[in-house]
């Protein structure tokens, strides 16, 4: 090494004995040549190019277990909010940006991924990118509120070289591809839904017919009816429910607009699990499919359960005496104690919704748990500084009507006020008309995850 140069490249000039080189790690800044807005952050040996070129915004790599942040009222969410918030997005990767967002800002129901220790079976890579995912993307996003989008890019490089998914690190993709890419061919998650059909799945595609007389259908209606035309069941309560809206990309939507439940009753959904009889709330026994929807409208899977009595009483009518119905398999403890406890109802809470309008993907998260958390929206392409070599600025919004949307007397409210959808609100727009993907998570069940 000569006095000014490495390799045999000079690197700079200086008087004899003026310089020496040291490790990175060994350098801080020094604060009189700080930014007077804190915008820049610099190097005591080079600076930070991908800060510059995003934006000059630090995004130093966080090591070690950084847990989700937990909010508590709109004013503490507000404090967060604004821009250069969230992940920045770049070449394509609002797909990417808000599932990872909704993902992990909020919530630890995806965290096992992050923690879980290589075994044999795992590829290579296993361990680099996890790190990257863990220490580069989810600890900043949840201590500093930021994630700069060579960050991102660096998961993006490793899922596009071993994963079969091509151009993820620049043409639009949807978000189950990269979940796909993620989840199960690199990190090689076990898939949250086990269906009684014997097939696995990271999360679950609305297959129904479409139904005339529901103008603004729940998603607990159209995920009853898709369980029941599909007749398949889950084999346990899932951790987190992924649920794909009936539409085909930005081309195609089945219902103009679709009303995600805050909650999410999978009762009737479960293997096996206790179910009320349908008629006098006592322990049913037997199941009768074509009873479906059949003794109400809008009546779901709730109504295709009967006691032994009521099954009787329903079935004389003339238009039901020829259903065909099945034994129920029921928990032996339950038969002994069913006439002296209130059978328990399975419930899922909704923390996340990602939302496309021609092609661009964003997300409303909630904040925290309970029907009155606040919730906000996120963009990582909200705004956008330069042009061809510019950058885009992400941003989170807080949006306190969120609660009063979903609630159903407030959905019917806003629904029948607003029948021109260009009426609505702007983001009660995007949270009714664009649902692209719902996620629902149970606190039970997480414990153990």
């Amino acid at each position: 090494m000569s006095r000014s140069g490495y390799n045999g490249f000079r690197l700079f000039h200086c008087r004899e004995g003026g310089a020496i080189f040291v490790p990175p790690n060994k350098c801080a800044s020094d604060r009189r040549f700080a930014d007077t807005e804190g915008s820049y952050s610099f190097s005591a040996v080079t600076p930070d190019t991908n800060a510059i070129k995003f934006g000059h915004v630090d995004c130093p790599s966080v090591l070690g277990a950084v847990p989700p942040l937990v909010i508590k009222d709109l004013d503490e969410l507000e404090a967060i909010c604004g821009k250069f918030k969230g992940i920045q997005g770049h070449h394509n990767s609002c797909y990417l940006d808000a599932t990872l967002f909704s993902m992990f800002t909020f919530t630890s129901v995806f965290d096992s991924i992050l923690y879980r220790r290589p075994n044999s079976e795992d590829i290579s890579h296993y361990s680099a990118v996890q790190s990257v995912l863990r220490d580069e993307i989810v600890n900043p996003l949840r201590k500093n509120v930021f994630v700069r989008a060579d960050r991102v890019m660096k998961l993006r490089n490793f899922l596009d070289q071993l994963s079969s998914v091509s151009g993820l690190t620049s043409e639009e993709k949807d978000p189950e591809e990269f979940l796909n890419s993620l989840l199960s061919q690199i990190m090689r998650v076990e898939p949250f839904l086990k269906l009684s059909s014997g097939q696995d799945s990271y999360f679950y595609q609305l297959f129904v017919e479409k139904d005339e007389r529901l103008t603004f259908p729940t998603v607990q209606q159209l995920f009853e009816q898709s369980f029941h035309s599909s007749d398949i069941k889950l084999k346990e309560v899932p951790s987190c429910l992924i649920i794909q809206m009936p539409r085909f990309g930005k081309s195609y939507k089945m219902y103009p607009r679709i009303l995600p439940s805050q909650v999410l009753d999978i009762t009737d959904i479960i293997e096996d699990s206790p179910r009320q009889c349908s008629i006098c709330g006592k322990l049913a026994e037997f199941e009768c499919r074509e009873c479906f929807g059949s003794l109400q409208v809008g009546s779901g899977l709730e109504c295709t359960a009967f006691c032994q009595k009521c099954l009787k009483t329903v079935h004389t009518h003339g238009k039901r005496v020829n259903h065909e119905t099945k034994k129920l398999s029921v928990p032996i403890d339950f038969k002994v104690m069913a006439d002296n406890m209130v059978l328990p109802s399975l419930y899922m809470e909704l923390f996340a919704v990602v939302c496309i309008e021609t092609s661009h993907y964003v997300a409303f998260v909630k904040t925290g748990s309970g029907p009155d958390a606040p919730w906000c929206f996120f963009d990582s392409m909200a705004d956008r500084k330069g042009e061809k070599n510019g950058y885009n600025i992400p941003e989170m919004i807080s949006v306190p009507e969120i609660p009063q949307w979903l609630s159903d007397e407030g959905a019917k409210h806003i629904n029948e006020r607003s029948t021109n959808d260009k009426a609505l609100p702007e983001h009660a727009k995007r949270l009714f008309c664009d649902a692209y993907m719902c996620m629902y998570q149970s606190t039970d069940v997480m414990m153990y995850h």
